[in-house]
C-alpha cells in the first residue's frame, strides 16, 4: 500500500532522514594510528624526557649524601633536603601550569624552553661554591625543577595523540626512562664525584642531559590541533570536585608521595652511617633504581591483568611495608632486599601515575588539565615530606622515626586509592546502567 495517504508513516520516514542527516554533519572523533614511525619517535623523545627529568630528580640520593658529608657541611639533613624536595615539587606541580599552556597549542615552546632553562641550569650548578648553599638551592632546586615541570605533564600527555588502546601500555614503557636514568646517573656521579671534582662532575653530567635533551627536541612531534576550547580552570574544579575517584586519586598522590621518596633520599645515606662500606653504600640506590626500571616495564603487562587500579593498591600497600622494614637495615642483605624488593613496587606505582589519572578523564581534552592538578598535590607531598623525615632524623640519626612517619603516609596514600578504585567502579556501573536504559 502507498504511505502517500498516510501521513504517520510520512512522518516516521522524515524523522529516520533526519537522524540519518544529523549523523552525517556529528564531527567524527580522533582516530589514534597506534604506531607508526612519529609515534614510536615521540615515545622515544618521551622516555629521554623521563630519562633526563625524573630520573635525574629521583637520583638526589647521590647529590644529599654528597652534600651532607662534603659540599654543604654547614647546613643539616633537613635543610639539605629541601633542595630536593623543592626540585621534586616543581618537576610534578609544575605540571599544572604546562598542562593549561600544552593544552592552548603550546607543546613546542614548553619543549624546548623547558630543555634550555634545564641544561643552563645544570652547568650553573658545576659552578657553585663549598658551603653556598643559595647557589645550589637557585640552580639545582629552582631551575632545574621548572625546566623538568615545563616538559614533564607535555611529554606524557602528547602520546594520548597517537594512541589510544595501547595508552597504559605506552605510557607505563615511557615512565621506564626515569628508572633507567635513575641507574646511570648515580652509577655516574658516584664515579666522578670524588675522583674528578664536583664542577667536572656536575658539567659531565650536564652535558649528557643536554645532549639527550636535544634528541627529545628532534624527535617529539604533535600530530592532533589544540582542542577549540580549552575548559575552565573555575569550570574544571568544580566538576573535578564532584568526581569521587578524582578526589580519592589526587589524596593518594599527596600521601603516598610524602613517604615515597624517604627510600629514594636516604637508603645511600643509611646505608653508609650503618657502616656499611662506601663502594656498596654508592650503589645501594642504584640497585633501588635498577629494580624500578623492572617495575616500570612489567607495569604495562600487569595493569592488563589486573587493571590499573587493583595494581596501584597492591603497588602502594607494598612499599608502605616496605618503608616500615627500612628501620631494620644494619647490614648488606638487609639493603639490597629492601632496594629490590622496594624498587620494583616503586617503578610499578610511578609506571601507573599517569595512566591511572588518564582513565579518570571523561575526555582526552581533560587528561592535560586532570594531570597537573594530581601531580601539583603529587609535588606537595614530595615538598613537605623529606624535609619532616630530615627533621625527624635529627644531628643522630633516628632512623626509625623517619620510617614510621614515611610508614603511615604510605599507608593513607594506599588506603585513599583504595577509595578511588570503588568510587571508579560505581562511576562505570552508572555509565551501564544509562546506556541500558536508551
Amino acid at each position: 500500500m502507498s504511505t502517500e495517504h498516510h501521513p504517520i508513516a510520512l512522518e516516521s520516514e522524515s524523522e529516520k532522514k533526519g537522524e540519518v542527516a544529523s549523523k552525517a554533519v556529528q564531527p567524527a572523533g580522533p582516530s589514534f594510528p597506534e604506531g607508526g614511525f612519529k609515534a614510536w619517535a615521540t615515545v622515544f623523545g618521551a622516555f629521554l624526557i623521563q630519562f633526563c627529568g625524573f630520573g635525574y630528580t629521583t637520583s638526589y640520593g647521590v647529590f644529599q649524601d654528597y652534600y651532607v658529608r662534603i659540599h654543604l657541611t654547614n647546613e643539616s639533613a633537613s635543610t639539605i633536603s629541601w633542595i630536593g624536595s623543592i626540585n621534586a615539587f616543581l618537576v610534578v606541580a609544575g605540571g599544572l601550569l604546562a598542562g593549561r599552556v600544552y593544552d592552548r597549542g603550546y607543546f613546542y615552546q614548553l619543549l624546548y624552553g623547558g630543555s634550555l632553562l634545564i641544561s643552563f641550569s645544570l652547568f650553573m650548578l658545576s659552578l657553585t661554591k663549598p658551603n653556598h648553599y643559595y647557589q645550589v638551592l637557585l640552580s639545582q632546586a629552582f631551575g632545574v625543577g621548572i625546566g623538568i615541570g615545563m616538559i614533564y605533564v607535555p611529554s606524557i600527555a602528547v602520546l594520548s595523540h597517537y594512541f589510544q588502546r595501547r595508552r597504559s601500555l605506552v605510557m607505563t614503557l615511557v615512565a621506564s626512562g626515569s628508572s633507567l636514568g635513575a641507574v646511570v646517573h648515580p652509577i655516574m656521579l658516584n664515579n666522578t664525584l670524588d675522583k674528578l671534582g664536583f664542577p667536572t662532575a656536575t658539567r659531565a653530567n650536564a652535558g649528557l642531559i643536554s645532549g639527550l635533551l636535544l634528541i627529545s627536541c628532534l624527535s617529539m612531534r604533535t600530530r592532533l590541533p589544540p582542542p577549540a576550547m580549552t575548559p575552565s580552570l573555575k569550570k574544571a574544579l568544580i566538576k573535578f570536585s564532584k568526581d569521587k575517584a578524582y578526589l580519592f586519586c589526587t589524596s593518594g598522590f599527596l600521601f603516598f608521595i610524602m613517604g615515597l621518596y624517604f627510600p629514594l633520599f636516604y637508603i645511600q645515606l643509611d646505608s653508609i652511617k650503618h657502616n656499611l662500606s662506601p663502594s656498596f653504600s654508592f650503589y645501594s640506590l642504584v640497585i633501588l633504581n635498577g629494580s624500578s626500571f623492572f617495575g616500570r616495564i612489567a607495569a604495562g603487562f600487569l595493569a592488563g591483568i589486573a587493571g590499573v587500579g587493583n595494581l596501584v593498591i597492591a603497588s602502594t600497600l607494598c612499599c608502605s611495608i616496605l618503608i616500615f622494614a627500612m628501620i631494620a637495615i644494619s647490614n648488606v642483605a638487609s639493603v639490597v632486599t629492601i632496594a629490590i624488593i622496594y624498587g620494583f613496587w616503586a617503578g610499578v606505582y610511578v609506571a601507573l601515575m599517569a595512566p591511572m589519572v588518564a582513565n579518570l578523564a571523561d575526555d582526552i581534552s581533560e587528561i592535560g588539565l586532570r594531570m597537573g592538578i594530581g601531580f601539583t598535590l603529587a609535588g606537595v607531598g614530595g615538598l613537605i615530606g623529606t624535609p619532616i623525615e630530615g627533621a625527624l632524623l635529627t644531628s643522630q640519626y633516628h632512623w626509625w622515626r623517619a620510617g614510621v612517619f614515611s610508614g603511615i603516609m604510605a599507608l593513607t596514600g594506599c588506603a585513599c586509592y583504595s577509595g578511588m578504585v570503588f568510587f571508579l567502579h560505581q562511576k562505570l556501573r552508572r555509565k551501564e546502567e544509562a546506556k541500558d536504559a536508551r
